[in-house]
């Protein structure tokens, strides 16, 4: 319709110029012209209709000016319309004529033919009116063209073209608003207008929408670190023995009482915790990450050292810093997203116990815990939902501290030291650390990509046991000298390393109050073997591995908070490769550290350590009644037996150790009412208990120092004047 309405007032330079233009393309194959005559056609069709409003839509006029470039007549030519329109004007001048007014419609518009614009708009109303029955109902979009054709088909030489442009495709099966019992009915013209509809309206939209879902995925990808929760092994992870035989079965037990089994053995019960304890480099959370890809869960890992001890609450409003925020974030998603979620709370060690508390309900049987989303309060029930709960920690704090789990939260917990020996599994164990060592030893390392059947085998020629069994891999002798030499090395450095972790796990697992040494920090961890195996080569000797580990051990040694004299003695007692010095040494600080154990800390109660001396003095000269060997020259100078020495002690000490432990409070402070009152009454009790109790501490020591003092004189021997006037004379 807008192409007629067009060229029914264009001028001669546009027939022309399509007509050079498409023997452009016949005769050269060049559409060049042809394309920049459409579109000198597109801008000249846009200028008509501002210039004559015609009520088109000018999201036609790119398909007006492909009909032009394409259809136009050359000079001379009829101008091509649908059968369709022609049959809507005979239509609507037989209604004319049966309603006999056949002249009515021409006559109006012959008196409008100064005025296009309304004589459109009466020939559209005529035509809408007739199509609006159901008989001509299917002819209504050809009512446009219908309008062009009575107003310009005689300018144009219109020439109608009996094109049959419906078509029928029947035994669809599919459901779709355009399908009628299995049946599609097309127009070729319908459906290209909503092609280029599609084409010029929606695709843009889309990709519009594709485009900002994009930014808006990668923005919030980049708020909530999603590329974190993607579980990525390690590609030097072994999966050795212990973890096949032993690590993984206890892992999956507890996996399946808080996600589920697959099968009938489905609990209906969920719940429980898996909390993993052993020192740094144990390879903790490896292999959880490795069993959540395993298993397809995300993981989302909290790291206890960004927490710290001042986080107790799970919103990240009140965390002190942003890291810790973060990490409260993180948490809560874990929550909000609810299912094939493993979360794993890394290093517990680091954070608060009321923060840990916090997941005591979320491991019992309610499966529920308190959070915060987006700045709401949310309470998240995880009944029934593949939600895991790890957690994992080292026996001591960053202090040097033993490090305690909440009660409640370890009764509802499976616990394991994956640095400790279960039992019947200790060569499994000294295995492993052969088997995780591999990747760090440049003879070694092949062996990880290999059979890892072959290394038990291996590990038992290098110990010299007697046909191991056959070899998986044709190793060739140099190859296989090389690796038993180095497999040799390595052993003897793993079992100083399991000696080590064996004192570490004993040390941790001790109470402070029963402690007779300092505590043990060096580890015989993986991270250790593989930190001794990297430097080991197969020419080395005894004293060169002795020295690689001494070394190791030294470093690690200046990197302890405290202590580091006395772990290096603890360890050379390990190796047994103590000196005389070194072992007088140790002795002197293991005595000095049970004594300070006995009078307690330095900044402890006065007076507690003092009866903590004086007991101590007692238990001495207790001692004192034991028998004790005597050089020979006092043989002939005997000493006082201690039995009477103690009686005379004991009615004297025992009334002053009774005074020191029941002595009264001091007398409140009374008198007039003060502001004061209330805070320097305490200060004034505290510091008068302080005294009193002093003063009964000194006359305690001075009344010992008196007895031992009489003592001394009774016990010390007269000297006899020999004949040479009282000088003692060399026998």
């Amino acid at each position: 319709a807008l192409a007629a309405a067009f060229w029914a007032q264009a001028d001669a330079t546009w027939t022309a110029r399509l007509t050079s233009a498409r023997a452009v393309q016949a005769l050269l194959g060049s559409g060049a012209a042809l394309a920049d005559a459409r579109t000198a056609l597109e801008g000249a069709l846009r200028e008509f209709l501002t210039r004559l409003p015609l009520p088109i839509p000018d999201s036609v006029i790119p398909e007006a000016a492909a009909f032009l470039t394409e259809a136009a007549p050359d000079v001379g030519g009829a101008f091509p319309f649908t059968q369709a329109a022609a049959d809507l004007n005979a239509a609507l001048d037989e209604q004319l004529r049966v309603a006999g007014q056949p002249d009515a419609l021409r006559a109006s518009l012959d008196a409008l033919s100064a005025y296009p614009v309304q004589a459109w708009t009466l020939t559209r109303a005529w035509l809408d009116a007739l199509t609006g029955r159901d008989d001509a109902r299917p002819l209504a979009r050809f009512v446009p063209e219908a309008v062009a054709l009575r107003l310009y088909g005689d300018a144009l030489r219109a020439q109608p073209r009996p094109v049959t442009l419906d078509a029928t495709v029947t035994g669809l099966l599919s459901d779709h608003p355009r399908l009628q019992g299995g049946t599609l009915h097309l127009q070729a013209d319908d459906l290209l207008a909503r092609l280029a509809a599609h084409a010029r309206s929606f695709l843009p939209g889309l990709h519009a929408f594709q485009a900002q879902r994009q930014a808006v995925l990668t923005r919030e990808r980049a708020r909530l670190r999603l590329a974190e929760f993607q579980p990525r092994p390690l590609t030097s992870f072994v999966r050795n023995r212990l973890i096949t035989d032993v690590y993984l079965p206890l892992i999956g037990d507890n996996l399946a009482k808080q996600i589920g089994a697959a099968g009938d053995g489905k609990r209906s019960d969920l719940m429980g915790l898996l909390l993993l304890i052993s020192p740094p480099g144990y390879g903790k959370t490896t292999l959880m990450e490795y069993v959540a890809h395993r298993l397809g869960l995300v993981f989302v890992r909290v790291n206890g050292p960004s927490l710290g001890h001042a986080v107790r609450s799970l919103d990240p409003a009140q965390a002190p810093d942003a890291a810790s925020r973060q990490e409260l974030e993180k948490l809560n998603l874990a929550l909000e997203m609810g299912g094939n979620v493993m979360l794993y709370v890394d290093d517990i060690q680091h954070t608060h116990p009321e923060f840990l508390q916090k997941f005591i309900a979320l491991t019992d049987g309610t499966r529920r815990i308190e959070g915060v989303w987006n700045g709401e309060p949310r309470t998240y029930d995880l009944r029934g939902r593949r939600f895991a709960v790890v957690m994992a920690g080292n026996p001591y704090t960053e202090t040097g501290e033993v490090f305690r789990i909440p009660d409640m939260l370890a009764n509802r917990a499976d616990v394991y030291n994956l640095g400790d020996v279960l039992g019947g599994m200790e060569d499994t164990f000294l295995l492993s650390y052969v088997e995780n060592s591999l990747t760090s030893n440049a003879v070694l390392a092949p062996l990880a990509g290999r059979d890892l059947s072959d290394i038990p085998k291996l590990v038992a020629r290098a110990q010299g046991h007697e046909d191991p069994g056959e070899l998986s891999h044709p190793y060739s002798e140099a190859e296989l000298t090389e690796i038993l030499a180095t497999l040799r090395l390595l052993l003897r450095a793993r079992d100083t390393l399991a000696r080590v972790n064996a004192a570490y796990i004993a040390s941790a697992a001790q109470a402070d109050r029963d402690r007779t040494e300092p505590p043990f920090k060096l580890q015989g961890s993986y991270r250790n073997m593989n930190k001794v195996a990297e430097k080991l080569s197969p020419v080395m000797n005894d004293a060169e591995l002795d020295g690689v580990i001494s070394d190791h051990y030294r470093g690690e040694a200046q990197l302890l908070t405290t202590g580091a004299e006395e772990n290096l003695l603890k360890l050379a007692e390990l190796r047994g490769t103590l000196t005389p010095e070194q072992a007088a040494r140790w002795a002197q600080i293991r005595e000095n550290y049970a004594r300070e154990r006995r009078m307690g800390a330095a900044d402890g109660d006065t007076g507690a350590r003092m009866v903590a001396q004086l007991a101590d003095i007692a238990g001495g000269l207790d001692r004192l009644s034991l028998p004790q060997p005597s050089p020979a020259s006092q043989a002939a100078q005997p000493t006082a037996p201690a039995e009477p020495l103690a009686a005379q002690l004991e009615p004297l000490l025992a009334p002053l150790l009774a005074a020191l432990r029941d002595r009264p409070a001091p007398a409140p402070v009374t008198g007039d009412p003060d502001p004061l009152t209330g805070v320097v009454t305490p200060l004034l009790t505290a510091l008068a208990s302080v005294v009193q109790g002093q003063q009964a501490t000194n006359a305690a020591v001075q009344d010992l120092a008196e007895v031992i003092r009489r003592r001394q004189n009774l016990t010390r021997p007269v000297s006899v004047p020999g004949p040479s006037g009282g000088r003692r004379e060399d026998r």
